[in-house]
């Protein structure tokens, strides 16, 4: 194999490049501990402004979109439990009134897929419902709401998720605003 004439040039280059491994020091000092006034992180604030974009959906005195009174389903929510189901997989997604999906479950996820016999069917469904639950409950979602369609919640697959919904401790209807 022939090398390029430039090769040795950057070998040597390499070899040579006059890099040096600093040494550590055994002898440090250990650094001083700021003194700190215990009492002083006690104090609270006289006034207190709350940043959390969710706290006025928590107090029920967020806003809610109604829309029209002809759009199906309705716009008034803070958040929505939807349900597709295709031809191999079901997927639920929790969805925030701005129509991002905050939490989501699917039997396409492979730490639920393999433990399902099957992905489309009753006791998938179950599972599903389970896992969302558990989720929206480490979100901090305790209320939602689940508007399905006629044929959908006639299924025994639909009342599934809903059950294992409410078991795990996940409301499936939001409380009313409070208007100020």
């Amino acid at each position: 194999m022939a090398l390029r004439p430039g090769f040795w040039a950057l070998l040597s280059v390499c070899r040579n490049s006059g890099r040096r491994v600093a040494a550590l020091s055994t002898r440090s000092k250990p650094k001083v501990k700021p003194e700190v006034d215990p009492l002083g992180n006690e104090a609270v604030a006289p006034e207190f402004t709350n940043r959390n974009p969710r706290n006025l959906e928590l107090l029920a005195v967020a806003r809610k979109e109604r829309g029209w009174g002809t759009v199906w389903p309705s716009r008034e929510f803070w958040h929505r439990l939807r349900v597709i189901r295709t031809q191999h997989h079901i997927e639920a997604l929790v969805e925030h009134r701005n129509g991002q999906v905050v939490v989501s479950a699917s039997t396409r996820e492979w730490a639920i897929r393999k433990y399902l016999y099957s992905t489309r069917n009753v006791v998938a469904c179950e599972n599903i419902g389970r896992v969302l639950a558990q989720r929206c409950l480490e979100a901090g979602i305790n209320f939602m709401v689940y508007q399905p369609t006629p044929w959908e919640a006639a299924s025994d697959s639909m009342k599934a998720l809903q059950s294992a919904m409410t078991e795990a401790g996940v409301v499936l209807q939001e409380p009313r605003r409070i208007y100020e």
